[in-house]
């Protein structure tokens, strides 16, 4: 009895020191980490995919206009909506902040059980500055300009001190806000810091400031950065430093070369400095995931034609060198190389988060792939609240996801078990290998009539199933131990809560005689594919 009484206080101390990292671990804000092949974010302990939408620029500048939106984003399949908050709104007077707009959109998306990702327009959106308070905008001496051309243009310079300051302190006020408002809630998933920067109309700020900079040597903190990860940089911007010698000092026009390029790279830095020092001062109140997003370079498009120094590839190891306080880069991705941009963003740990993309049949088309293919934890397609409501076909891929999405997160974690693809007359197939399979892909087609596009995702479910959504394409299946694979059964059906619930046996002319495991090209569908082996 008395080593049993002992123990009492013992066991009783280990059960409350269970029940205290289960809750500090529900307690944790919102953060990323690395779980196997993937970076998740992870909200209240489990991995979490943004099914989102981002809000045209001035819709949330109004409670009562979005009081009849939030419904209609809840029933589009959505669970998080990108929503700006502009730095004129929350500081129209130096020192003196206000958060009822803020607050309001909080209460609205949780009445809707919505997710909220904030994006800080501030100093910057779309290369410009239009959204900083009207205090900032008219002290042209405290909050100096770029100026190109002999000109001052409204571009505020990312090289004045003061204008970093006042920013960040706006910054820092809102997330500490959003820690006492949404700490336990955790509504708000990430943050976005300012929109899209880069001088517009020129490859870089030529302000008296700026050029003195241009002209002091390159600092050591970058060519130090450059030099330990020489084997891993962008391949741009190595074959530009490898054309200077690899030079660790000296000005920027003799380390890069004197072009825009160069320009390019020194507007990164002084971009990159700042938006950093922003980020560390807000995560410093509040630590949860923050991002940058990327005006994307059109093709030989010149800096200044898109916002020079803005997070592009060629200039990521630019932004990394200047700091650590952002979490992700991020492209607003509406080029017709999709999957190729995707790629050079998911790279070197940096997680696929798309903040601006197209909606409709494209938006539809390119989710299965950024969720299948790249592990995305982010699609968002731009003014969602002006797009077609819950018969759209962009919710009908959601819905799809949203109820496999169980499944696909833990799966994302092992190298190879998801696939994404987008097929077309010009990328009719595609092959990879997954669970002892060549899997090939390709457009549907039966009795003469093949699929003008299609697109989805297969998961590997075991040793010979495997799981799919999407439409218009069908699959074969070749081991790769040298046997050959039949199709034993194929099941249309949904998980719900987790749980498989099948419906139609699609054998017989569903799937071409047993030839193919097909999806309609009339609409989006989830199945269940069953394998046997033989000689």
């Amino acid at each position: 009895m008395r080593i049993r009484l002992s123990a009492l206080p013992i066991l009783l101390l280990f059960t409350g020191l269970q029940t205290s990292a289960l809750l500090a671990q529900e307690a944790a804000p919102p953060h990323l980490e690395k779980r196997g092949a993937a970076t998740q974010l992870i909200v209240d302990g489990k991995p979490f995919l943004m099914l989102a939408g981002e809000l045209s620029n001035s819709a949330s500048s109004s409670l009562e206009h979005m009081k009849p939106v939030w419904p209609k984003l809840a029933a589009m399949g959505l669970n998080t909506v990108l929503t700006p908050v502009s730095w004129e709104l929350i500081e129209p007077a130096e020192g003196s902040y206000d958060f009822a707009l803020v607050d309001g959109l909080l209460a609205q998306a949780r009445q809707e059980h919505l997710h909220v990702v904030f994006l800080w327009l501030a100093s910057w959106k779309n290369g410009m500055s239009s959204y900083p308070p009207v205090w900032v905008k008219r002290d042209t001496r405290r909050f100096p300009r770029v100026v190109e051309n002999g000109n001052e243009v409204e571009i505020l310079s990312p090289a004045a001190a003061a204008t970093q300051e006042a920013d960040a302190r706006a910054f820092a006020a809102l997330m500490k806000h959003l820690k006492e408002v949404d700490g336990r809630e955790h509504t708000v998933l990430a943050m976005q810091v300012e929109n899209e920067v880069g001088v517009l109309g020129d490859s870089r700020d030529r302000s008296e400031a700026a050029n003195r900079a241009f002209a002091a040597p390159v600092p050591a903190a970058l060519t130090a950065y450059l030099k330990a990860h020489r084997d891993a940089l962008d391949p741009e911007m190595r074959e530009l430093w490898d054309a200077g010698g690899d030079k660790t000092d000296g000005a920027w026009a003799e380390v890069f070369g004197d072009t825009a390029r160069a320009d390019e790279i020194f507007m990164a830095w002084q971009y990159a400095r700042f938006v950093h020092a922003v980020a560390a001062r807000g995560k410093a109140a509040y630590t949860i995931p923050m991002y940058v997003n990327t005006w994307l370079a059109g093709e030989d498009a010149p800096p200044g034609d898109y916002p020079s120094g803005g997070p592009q590839p060629r200039v990521l190891d630019v932004w990394k060198a200047a700091g650590s306080a952002l979490d992700i880069y991020s492209p607003d991705l509406y080029a017709s190389d999709f999957a190729g941009w995707s790629r050079r963003y998911r790279r070197d740990g940096n997680p696929l988060f798309i903040p601006e993309t197209n909606s409709g049949a494209v938006g539809a088309a390119n989710v299965f792939y950024a969720v299948g293919e790249q592990n995305a934890i982010c699609f968002s397609p731009f003014a969602i609240e002006r797009q077609y409501g819950d018969k759209g076909e962009l919710s009908e891929s959601y819905r799809a996801i949203a109820r496999l999405a169980p499944i696909i997160l833990p799966k994302q974690q092992t190298a190879g078990a998801t696939h994404g693809f987008v097929l077309d007359k010009n990328h009719p197939s595609v092959d990879f290998t997954m669970s002892g399979y060549t899997v090939h892909v390709t457009l549907d087609e039966i009795f003469g009539h093949r699929a003008d596009s299609g697109y989805g995702l297969l998961l590997a479910n075991g040793p010979d199933e495997f799981l799919g959504a999407g439409k218009g394409f069908r699959v074969s299946f070749t081991p790769r131990s040298g046997l050959k694979a039949g199709i034993a059964a194929v099941d249309e059906g949904e998980f719900v809560d987790g749980k498989w619930i099948p419906g139609q046996r699609l054998n017989g002319d569903e799937n071409d005689q047993g030839k193919g495991w097909r999806f309609s090209p009339w609409q989006v569908s989830t199945e269940k594919v069953t394998l046997y082996r033989f000689e």
